[in-house]
């Protein structure tokens, strides 16, 4: 593990969850499909805390 870590932004959060969201659309794994979009969601969730906790 890296000793200083790159701190995660809204905007990389932002784009980690849209592209969790394409790779869901292009899967035909429906439980695959159904942990992407889960994983994306989180993804979203951590977008929306860093944008509060930054006072965007």
């Amino acid at each position: 593990m890296a000793d200083n870590p790159t701190p995660i932004t809204p905007g990389a959060a932002i784009e980690n969850a849209a592209r969790l969201l394409h790779a869901a659309e292009l899967e035909t794994n429906i439980m695959l499909m159904e942990r992407l979009d889960e994983l994306a969601t989180s993804w979203l969730s951590l977008a929306h805390l860093l944008m509060e906790r930054e006072g965007v």
